[in-house]
């Protein structure tokens, strides 16, 4: 007989442990097929085979005709297993030399890398002939000592803590400021019949300045710096990597708003205006707060979804009880190991009311087993003999012997974290969609805004009547030049404050 070979297999189709079972047990009935490990959650299956009997593509079409889909995977470079070491003990290049070349002798080993200024090790291996356990054994037996370089599973970036305050921050100042000027506004635009306080505000502190527009000044500068900060970093952001999101588009808006109100009152002081200006003082304010809102329930949203993944991490065991057993299934020895060093091929002892710690087959003892966290079935399901057991579900009340299937990331509970953590990472399409019409959409606004700006002026200069109709009780000393450029700086800004809400429905 030839030596076996092994294959992989990408099986789309699977819906439960049922089907899995029924994947393994057919293919084990054939000829040539050495083992079948089929991974559920993954969709993939590990075949060893031996190629003078049976070929993959034959093994993909035995599972086809089982009803499933099967696609042999060329690529099994994800099947290799990985770990992260950290040694003490090591002084110079010389020991980084000899852990490297002692473990790149040794048998199921691919590659060994050592750092020696981060006394780390990463060593890619094949699971089938050994594993992390025996990759310490071997660095100790140099004279080192080794230990799992623990990694936080990714809490970091699934935990939007940090954004939530960032944006409620943001959308709370943003409020406070904004509802006085919203207020302003609906009083100013109630027709005054008996000239009733309207006239107050409007009034004259100096000439030039109302005092409608200082309380307008007053909100909006809070505004525009504390509740908009936020804005500013990510447009500043987005600039540096030279695109044009939606934060550029509002900074836009909102900076040239306020600063063109700015400059329009600086200028009525200036000249002694009879009648303040009408300035924009309320675009950033209303601006900032519907927007605000909007990334601040987006970021809680995202946050539910973490929680659920961080409680389905705390499932994990952290400690498994590894057994070497003798003839007929007696016990020799066993010892305590964290999980990640459970390797494939392990007998794990389960003691009833313990957590399962890793995917795998029972060989010995019979028990229920509490799925309910995977399948979210609350009734027991019989183990005995023969079943597979999922890791992170709870032994109920038998002792049992598991032979290790799938360990460390391959596991079920693994496997359903890294799904949720990619299902954040990556957009749906009409985001992408949305993401893609906003890199086109603000170059457009700023080229329209641009447009309007110099057509107004353009028709201003040469046709003064049309814009005198918008200024009716105009006084005779503001000149001619002045009022055109006012006009045609109103329009812009209204093209490019109106299409900021815009921003929002894409949001």
């Amino acid at each position: 007989a030839g030596t076996a070979q092994k294959c992989f297999l990408q099986i789309a189709g699977m819906t439960c442990a049922s089907c899995v079972s029924a994947i393994e047990r057919n293919l084990q009935k054939e000829d040539g097929i050495v083992s079948v490990l089929v991974a559920l959650m993954a969709g993939k299956a590990e075949i060893k085979y031996k190629p003078e009997f049976i070929q993959p593509l034959e093994i993909a079409q035995l599972i086809e005709n089982l009803g499933f889909e099967a696609t042999v995977i060329e690529d099994h470079a994800e099947t290799e297993g990985s770990v992260e070491l950290l040694i003490t003990g090591m002084t110079c290049a010389s020991c980084v030399h000899n852990i490297e070349s002692r473990l790149m002798k040794t048998n199921g080993i691919f590659y060994a890398s050592v750092a020696l200024a981060t006394c780390k090790a990463h060593v890619q291996f094949d699971p089938e002939v050994t594993g992390p356990r025996d990759i310490i054994k071997i660095i100790e037996e140099i004279g080192f000592h080794a230990s799992l370089a623990r990694r936080v599973p990714n809490a970091h970036n699934l935990d939007h803590k940090k954004e939530i305050q960032q944006w409620r921050k943001s959308f709370l100042c943003s409020l406070v400021f904004g509802i006085p000027v919203l207020i302003l506004m609906i009083y100013m635009l109630i027709p005054d019949g008996e000239h009733h306080g309207s006239t107050v505000l409007e009034q004259n502190l100096i000439p030039g300045l109302s005092v409608l527009n200082l309380l307008f000044f007053v909100l909006c500068t809070f505004v525009q710096f504390l509740g908009g900060w936020y804005f500013y970093v990510q447009a500043y952001k987005s600039l540096k990597h030279r695109t044009a999101n939606m934060d550029v588009l509002i900074v836009l808006a909102t900076t040239i708003a306020y600063v063109y109100s700015c400059v329009i009152l600086v200028v009525a002081i200036a000249e002694k205006a009879e009648k303040s200006p009408i300035t924009f003082f309320d675009t950033p304010p209303m601006l900032f707060v519907f927007i605000a809102l909007g990334r601040w329930l987006e970021h809680i949203a995202k946050s539910k979804t973490s929680e659920a993944l961080a409680k389905l991490i705390s499932l994990q065991a952290t400690e498994a009880t590894v057994v070497t057993l003798g003839p007929d299934h007696s016990i020799i020895r066993e010892e305590q190991v964290a999980v990640e060093l459970v390797q494939r091929g392990d007998i794990v002892k389960v003691v009833p009311g313990g957590k399962f710690p890793v995917d795998g087959k029972v060989i010995e003892g019979n028990s229920m087993a509490d799925e309910s966290l995977i399948t979210g079935e609350a009734m027991p399901v019989t183990k005995k003999p023969g079943s597979t057991v999922i890791a992170g579900s709870i032994n109920a009340h038998g002792s049992v012997l598991v032979n290790a299937t799938h360990v460390g990331n391959d596991t079920t509970l693994s496997q359903i974290v890294k799904l949720v953590e990619e299902a954040q990472m990556s957009k749906a399409p009409i985001q992408q969609l949305a993401d893609k019409f906003s890199g086109y959409f603000v170059p457009f606004i700023i080229i329209i805004s641009t447009v309007t700006l110099i057509a107004w002026i353009t028709i201003g200069f040469i046709n003064f009547d049309i814009i005198q109709k918008y200024f009716p009780n105009q006084s005779k000393r503001v000149s001619k030049a002045e009022v055109v450029l006012r006009f045609a700086f109103q329009t812009s800004i209204t093209v490019l404050s109106i299409a900021c809400p815009c921003s929002l429905g894409l949001a």
